[in-house]
């Protein structure tokens, strides 16, 4: 069998056969309902990505160049910038906040569109860039670490928390970073492991005489004619049960080398797991950590505002309160959902997966599929009092009449959301499904081979 012509769902470890094109359209698999990357593409959509990562690239460059907000009070006036906000957690001895500051709004978007811009333009010139993998790895590695749009939406929070002690004024780079969420939003879209299709189809010249079968059943949905013959009761045909592994970089599909411990693609070089080792181990240890953070993250003070008239120290859910009582409720809201209720579903969701993988069950795979993803997606929101701590003590610096400081639970919430995050990335959401798997399979034929792999792979449906 030609591998080439099948991709394996990174969450479930279900085998499909490749559609030709996807065409623009979403394809999902039918089992878990996670998203299918690497399938095939057209190359001339690398057109708008192209112009629209330069387009974003000019943009981040003004962002960076011109103030984010102005504020004025008793005759003196302050701005804040994405680099000054990093300057002043730095200098007020919060280098660990700055440098997650730092590398989640300014230095990973950065590297993303410039190595996404490395490897697009020699592409549309019909030429494979040198280091093209490890570029494209880049830009994977990166993209979950990205958060100009929770920088943006911190932005918005300090604009309303300022604006009634002293006069707020926009600045250019507001309107660059608002326009910049955007078109990072655009790019992010864009699936960069559609550009390792591409890469061999420029160095072997020889993708157009590969004919991959393609039938529409409707509503986007792909599968394999099965020839008149019916599917079977067999269990789903998982890249395990076939003895193959897919690629989570480039998505290649190859046969599985038992002896070899550390066995590499043969294509873009990335690791191969059957399943993430430790994941469970790992896992559980970090979230063990961020609960241990978010603890000190909620009780002690993440601001601390010194003035003529005394000081006050602030926490998070002090600021909460403080939204709700002025009559802000629905920003309130905001930032309760995303500073206290988005960490605690986080630790909740990732605990039960893991208790749930660890026990073997097989209780509501899909539901438990489907959380994972929802955590995957908002684990990014957490950042945001973070910024708003930054940009807050870039702005009220008014010498001995007012400063702002970051207090000490600044650095503990940043931890919590980074942990949370590095716990979601090592689970292995297919141990979810390897549960199922193992009960179909009592009692059934051993692992299948490539004759019995046709026609069962036929009920496995891209959706």
């Amino acid at each position: 069998m030609d591998y080439q012509r099948l991709i394996v769902c990174h969450e479930c470890d279900l085998l499909f056969r490749k559609p030709a094109a996807v065409k623009g359209r979403r394809a999902a698999c039918s089992r878990c309902g996670a998203g299918l990357t690497a399938l095939p593409g057209c190359a001339s959509s690398l057109d708008w990505i192209c112009a629209v990562t330069l387009a974003a690239l000019i943009v981040f460059c003004i962002a960076q160049s011109f103030p984010v907000i102005e504020m004025r009070a008793n005759g003196m006036t302050s701005e804040a910038t994405l680099l000054g906000a990093v300057h002043s957690l730095w200098s007020g001895d919060m280098r660990v906040v700055a440098v997650m500051v730092f590398c989640s709004a300014v230095l990973f978007p950065l590297i993303e569109m410039l190595a996404l811009l490395y490897v697009l333009v020699p592409l549309r010139l019909g030429k494979v860039p040198p280091r093209f993998n490890a570029m494209v790895r880049l830009v994977q590695i990166v993209r979950p670490w990205g958060m100009v749009e929770v920088f943006m939406l911190g932005v918005l929070v300090t604009i309303v928390k300022m604006v009634s002690i002293a006069q707020v004024i926009p600045g250019p780079g507001l309107f660059a970073l608002g326009t910049l969420t955007v078109l990072l939003g655009v790019v992010a879209s864009f699936d960069p492991s559609r550009l390792w299709p591409i890469s061999d189809e420029i160095r072997h010249s020889r993708m157009a005489d590969v004919r991959w079968s393609r039938v529409s059943t409707g509503r986007g949905r792909f599968m394999r004619p099965s020839g008149g013959r019916k599917a079977g009761p067999s269990p789903a045909i998982t890249a395990r049960r076939a003895g193959l592994v897919g690629c989570h970089a480039c998505g290649l599909v190859q046969t599985r080398i038992e002896r070899e411990a550390h066995q590499r693609c043969s294509r873009c070089q990335h690791a191969l797991h059957e399943r993430r080792p430790d994941s469970l181990t790992r896992t559980a240890s970090l979230l063990l950590a961020a609960a241990i953070a978010y603890i000190p993250a909620n009780l002690l003070p993440i601001m601390h505002a010194s003035s003529v008239g005394g000081s006050e120290d602030d926490t998070i859910l002090g600021g909460v309160a403080y939204f709700w009582t002025s009559g802000d409720w629905p920003l309130a809201v905001v930032v309760f959902v995303a500073s206290v209720l988005v960490p605690v579903l986080k630790l909740i969701v990732l605990t039960l997966l893991t208790l749930a993988a660890r026990r073997g069950s097989g209780w509501r795979a899909r539901e438990r599929a489907t959380l994972y993803r929802i955590v995957e997606r908002i684990g990014r929101w957490s950042m945001l009092d973070v910024f708003v701590v930054a940009l807050t003590v870039t702005l009220v610096h008014f010498g001995s009449l007012a400063v702002i400081t970051a207090g000490p639970a600044a650095l503990a919430f940043g931890a919590v959301v980074i942990l949370t995050m590095l716990a979601s990335h090592q689970f292995d959401p297919r141990l979810i499904w390897d549960n199922v798997d193992a009960r179909r399979l009592m009692g059934s034929a051993p692992a299948a081979t490539d004759e019995a792999l046709a026609d069962p792979l036929s009920t496995n449906r891209i959706s």
